[in-house]
């Protein structure tokens, strides 16, 4: 363990937040935003008001995103230190083989019924034997996620991924509304170190709720019960971390830097809180809803990673105060409806991604709603290219991950690995590897309207032209071409030179089933993103 780690042996006598000598907590970080934002002065302008008080903007899911596409993009940063095509990496790099649980969280699966966390395994390449667990049902499934994370990281390395994309009645519910995801890396050997979560469990019926089968989130409307419901769910979850025994029994409350809370809007974490000693400064360096909106479970674990940032630690640094980046203490409190669970961290990290908390492209009320899908049908006409289900999942490595194949007799690189060598044309036993993400555009058209295969019509009314490239992945004798969609960019902008890097979307939906394989994103739109 690092200098800069070994700080268990002072928590138990300067108010941190470890109980013994083996603290666990959070190793690496990082979030993932979708590209687009939505201000709250176009949502007001479309309706004369807006739902969404203290949400100057809020994060929008494009057409080809929803909670798994999002969660494997997290979670792909959070394993290679960063994103593929960076100088070096950002954060530490984890070896996918020392995974040994995978915890997701969400409120929005692709799938009323189906398994979410098995694709993202899948999508990751991390091994088949490694435990999973999915939680879902409320906003407060993020902190249950890494409250079961931190257990079995006293044993083993768990990932832990939330990610969310809610959806509310246009005319109010829906207006902060937004998406986003987390990941984590929870160890013993932490950067963060989080002390035993502490519960509150009350039946509050109504608060925030789905009902079967409908795909937008509501409530009973009943402010005060409401406000009165989170507020005394989130005191008594908060209040016990620093009762005898808790995390913050030596400090008190009053020794927090920052604070993570429940936030469906920019305004109430500052309301829950009013019977805590956290001042409003405290409250604010927790709170990202009033820049991504409420993405549901993901919401309050993007703002602890805000808290925890060495980013925003540098730039909160008081020279008059005491204490270094390692004594930064942050409480993260969640709450779902008749749960709370409250963390208390201690220590900073560097956060991949969190420079998305202030970037974006701004779009039209118009786009969103056709992002959304609530103004086209979503009609397909004519068959359409039908490829099984067991076909598809037998090209799942190259679907996600680009796996080629080397021949052991010519050396030729083959993508798919399958059949006979394109080079010398011998039927082999390929050797697999997976080729760069990062590739070049080597071709580019745009598909418009009527061009477009049946499977793909619904995705083109939600996002009108998309651009198909070819794109040269590697170099040398190791250079694969492949031809690929491109996302989260204007089509006609995309030039012969460009580079682009992969990323995991969802293609279509066939049999019932949503299929997903890897798009292609130009890095100049990525780094628009993040301005």
């Amino acid at each position: 363990m690092s200098d800069e780690r070994d700080v268990a042996g002072d928590l138990a006598t300067d108010g941190g937040t470890a109980t013994d000598a083996d603290p666990v907590g959070i190793e690496t970080a990082a979030i993932r935003l979708p590209a687009f934002r939505l201000s709250s002065e176009e949502i007001a302008d479309a309706w004369g008001t807006s739902h969404a008080p203290g949400v100057e903007r809020k994060a929008v899911a494009g057409a080809d995103e929803d909670a798994l596409t999002m969660a494997v993009a997290a979670a792909e940063r959070v394993l290679a230190g960063g994103d593929e095509g960076a100088a070096e990496a950002t954060t530490t790099v984890v070896d996918p083989g020392r995974i040994d649980l995978v915890v997701t969280a969400t409120t929005t699966p692709p799938m009323e019924e189906g398994e979410f966390t098995p694709r993202l395994v899948r999508a990751l390449g991390l091994p088949t034997d490694v435990a999973t667990a999915t939680v879902r049902g409320s906003t407060a499934a993020g902190g249950e996620a890494l409250a079961r994370g931190l257990e079995a990281a006293r044993s083993g390395t768990t990932l832990v991924v939330v990610s969310d994309s809610p959806a509310g009645d246009p005319a109010e519910t829906d207006h902060p509304m937004g998406a986003g995801a987390a990941a984590f890396v929870l160890s013993a050997d932490p950067a963060v170190e989080v002390g035993e979560p502490a519960w509150h469990v009350e039946e509050y019926p109504g608060i925030r709720h789905r009902e079967r089968g409908a795909e937008t989130v509501d409530t009973l409307d009943i402010t005060t019960y409401q406000r009165t419901a989170i507020r005394e769910s989130i005191t008594a979850a908060t209040e016990a971390l620093a009762d005898d025994g808790g995390p913050l029994e030596a400090s008190g409350l009053e020794a927090v830097d920052a604070a993570a809370v429940h936030q469906p809007n920019g305004s109430l974490p500052y309301r829950a809180t009013g019977d805590l000693p956290l001042d409003p400064g405290t409250v604010q360096a927790g709170t990202v809803a009033d820049r991504i909106g409420d993405a549901g479970a993901a919401t309050v674990p993007i703002g602890l990673l805000a808290a925890v940032a060495a980013e925003a630690g540098e730039a909160d640094d008081d020279p008059s105060d005491e204490g270094g980046p390692e004594d930064r203490r942050s409480v993260a409190t969640f709450f779902g409806g008749g749960t709370a669970v409250s963390m208390a961290c201690q220590g900073t990290l560097s956060v991949d991604g969190i420079d998305e908390l202030g970037g974006g492209e701004p779009i039209t009320y118009d786009d969103y709603l056709r992002k959304r899908g609530t103004i086209v049908d979503g009609a397909v006409a004519g068959g359409g290219a039908h490829v099984s289900l067991p076909n598809w999942q037998g090209s799942l490595d190259q679907r996600y991950r680009l796996v080629a194949g080397r021949c052991p007799e010519c050396g030729g690189v083959t993508f798919p690995p399958t059949g006979a060598c394109r080079e010398c044309h011998e039927r082999v036993t390929f050797e697999e590897f997976e080729a760069p993400r990062t590739g070049t555009v080597r071709a580019v058209t745009v598909i418009g309207q009527g061009g477009a295969p049946p499977e793909f019509t619904g995705h083109q009314q939600r996002d009108g032209a998309y651009g198909v490239a070819i794109v040269d992945l590697g170099e040398g004798d190791d250079e694969i071409t492949l031809p690929g969609q491109l996302t989260d960019a204007d089509p006609t902008a995309v030039e012969v030179g460009e580079t682009v890097v992969a990323t995991v979307r969802r293609i279509y939906e066939q049999e019932g089933v949503p299929r997903y394989g890897v798009k292609f994103v130009p890095t100049d739109a990525e780094s628009t993103d993040a301005e």
